[in-house]
């Protein structure tokens, strides 16, 4: 059985690359060649796919820009996930979802992104606690990543409340996102299938993330339009094995003039960073 982190890292490793391209195709940002197809966002993605795919080493699908068309956006999303595994199956996919709910609740959200669509990986909120994601944590095989520290300006509101562990009478209250970060890590990753999101902008908690998990991958968005520290996330963010990061990048990629060009010039200046460091 091949784990979501060994696909991941397979990729990164053959094309020395820790980009991931989200696929977040808004329909009103389309280009308008694309709105007049009958399938605009599933043909947007094939030709996105097709400019990026050599500098990529996984996709992240937002699915909010899927759910808001209804049926003929998870159609369009199905088609996506299709293409990507008959064309390109050594690509891993992230179903950027942000699910969470007791556990009946998830049991269908899993069946629906794991076995429906063909994920491989999905967002989590961390909130329900360990007992409802059994219905994730389960699928070996399934990448869990759970929000940590997130990449918006209003983060803080609540991931810097300070707070004290259970059980931990003696121990200083710490930040909310760093109390997530270790019981993800030292609690819920049994089976090696847990992963963080940490946003780029915000340098010093990535740096302070890596200390508290060790080697685990983090999904790292905020590079690129929401102007992320490339240079301080490959210094503070890789693992020993100069991996552990998927770097993402999504509108900066997908809505450039040449999306060829705007994921090459990433994973190159990826490469070249992680040399210098």
């Amino acid at each position: 059985m091949t784990t979501f982190v060994e696909k991941y890292e397979a990729r990164a490793q053959s094309i020395n690359s820790l980009l991931s391209v989200g696929l977040d195709s808004e329909i009103s940002k389309l280009p308008s060649s694309f709105l007049s197809k009958e399938y605009p966002q599933y043909e947007f993605n094939k030709w996105i796919i097709e400019e990026t795919h050599q500098y990529t080493s996984c996709y992240k699908f937002n699915l909010a820009f899927y759910e808001a068309r209804g049926e003929q956006g998870w159609r369009e999303l199905k088609m996506s996930m299709m293409y990507l595994q008959e064309r390109h199956p050594q690509l891993p996919t992230i179903a950027d979802a942000k699910r969470a709910d007791i556990g009946s609740t998830n049991e269908a959200y899993a069946k629906g992104i794991f076995d429906e669509l063909g994920f491989d990986a999905i967002t989590l909120h961390p909130y329900l606690g360990h007992e409802a994601m059994q219905p994730f944590l389960v699928r070996q095989d399934k990448g869990c990543i759970f929000l940590c520290r997130t990449s918006n300006p209003g983060a803080g509101e609540l991931q810097d409340l300070m707070v004290s562990r259970t059980g931990g009478a003696d121990l200083p209250p710490q930040p909310l996102w760093q109390v997530v970060a270790q019981q993800v890590a030292s609690e819920w990753n049994e089976h090696g299938n847990c992963l963080l999101v940490v946003g780029a902008t915000y340098p010093a908690e990535l740096s302070q993330v890596r200390q508290l998990v060790g080697e685990m991958t983090l999904l790292v968005p905020g590079v690129g339009a929401q102007g992320g520290d490339l240079a301080a996330v490959l210094r503070d963010g890789c693992n020993e094995k100069g991996l552990g990061l998927i770097i993402n990048s999504s509108r900066g990629i997908i809505f450039a003039d040449s999306p060829a060009q705007a994921a090459q010039e990433l994973a190159v200046e990826m490469q070249d960073r992680s040399k210098n460091d």
